[in-house]
């Protein structure tokens, strides 16, 4: 007898969502077990942050929104998320390492030029060692989440007045409601991580590994993609997985892509040409504006018109 297919577990609580909030605290805003209220209450982070507090925004006043709705389907919005079960430093070690290698991570690692100045701080280095504990080898994975456009501090603020009241509350005829800024999140953060940090880290000859949303990753320009045995990076792509027995939602890998550095980098950063007579059109107008400024038309002066 023929097994029955697995049914496929949902990638969303809500088909039709009437506020942008999948997860508050770790939690679905359906969720009000013993664990899920706790974390609330607490301002809890269950995703492996450097402190058992959520500290996203403000420390003091966080901003407890680890992922929204858009289209009816969950985005990651804070990179702590992406630190579920730490599944994201396996998958990069997988891809950084030979296999059975001793490795372990090192997280918000500081970068520096040749001219000592900053370069910022890698989100996670992965290092192999030795049994003398000596360093081998190492990995570069950077974490990058979807930035917001619009306002979520309101719609997460009414929500935790009364979880329970406000699980289902409708936003959607709110001003500046928020949706996914997958634009700035690649133009304004990951292409010059890439630049800076990842240049450097390309130079030495080592590897690099980016975790991002599926959703996010589906915006950006197709990479020429390689064998994984030729790659200088990895992208670690991930999806939200809702779990209907605990009401959670599980960070699971979709996909792995794997290109060289330069390719990739090229095929972010270059822009593609719109129409050149339209261009040529704005600045015809801008000069017929200036020409115009510059030569106001003849007017008789006033000792002109007296004398006449």
């Amino acid at each position: 007898m023929a097994k029955k297919a697995p049914k496929q577990k949902s990638t969303q609580i809500h088909a039709s969502p009437q506020h942008p909030l999948a997860e508050v605290f770790g939690f679905p805003c359906t969720n009000h077990s013993e664990i899920a209220v706790r974390h609330r209450h607490n301002r809890l982070c269950p995703f492996n942050n450097k402190v058992p507090n959520c500290t996203k925004d403000k420390a003091n006043d966080p901003l407890g929104t680890c992922s929204i709705f858009h289209d009816g389907k969950t985005v990651i919005t804070c990179p702590i998320r992406f630190r579920q079960e730490w599944a994201i430093a396996t998958d990069a070690a997988n891809f950084f390492f030979k296999p059975n290698a001793s490795w372990t991570s090192l997280t918000e690692v500081r970068l520096r030029d040749k001219s000592d100045g900053s370069a910022g701080n890698i989100d996670v280095v992965l290092v192999a060692y030795d049994d003398r504990g000596k360093i081998i080898d190492f990995g570069a994975l950077e974490v990058q989440a979807v930035y917001i456009s619009g306002n979520v501090r309101r719609p997460f603020e009414r929500f935790m007045e009364s979880p329970e009241s406000n699980e289902k509350m409708n936003w959607r005829t709110e001003v500046n409601y928020p949706h996914p800024d997958f634009l700035s999140s690649s133009r304004k953060r990951l292409a010059p991580q890439l630049l800076y940090k990842g240049g450097i880290i390309n130079a030495w000859g080592k590897k690099s590994a980016v975790a991002l949303d599926s959703h996010f990753f589906a915006t950006l320009p197709k990479l020429k993609e390689i064998p994984a045995k030729e790659a200088e990076m990895a992208w670690l792509i991930y999806d939200l997985v809702h779990e209907p027995l605990s009401n959670t939602y599980r960070l699971h890998r979709t996909r792995t892509v794997y290109t060289g550095f330069e390719s990739a980098l090229i095929t972010l950063t270059k822009s593609e040409p719109g129409n050149i007579n339209e261009f040529i059109a704005v600045l015809q107008d801008k000069l017929d504006e200036k020409l115009e400024d510059n030569n106001p038309p003849d007017a008789p002066t006033l000792d002109q018109i007296v004398k006449g």
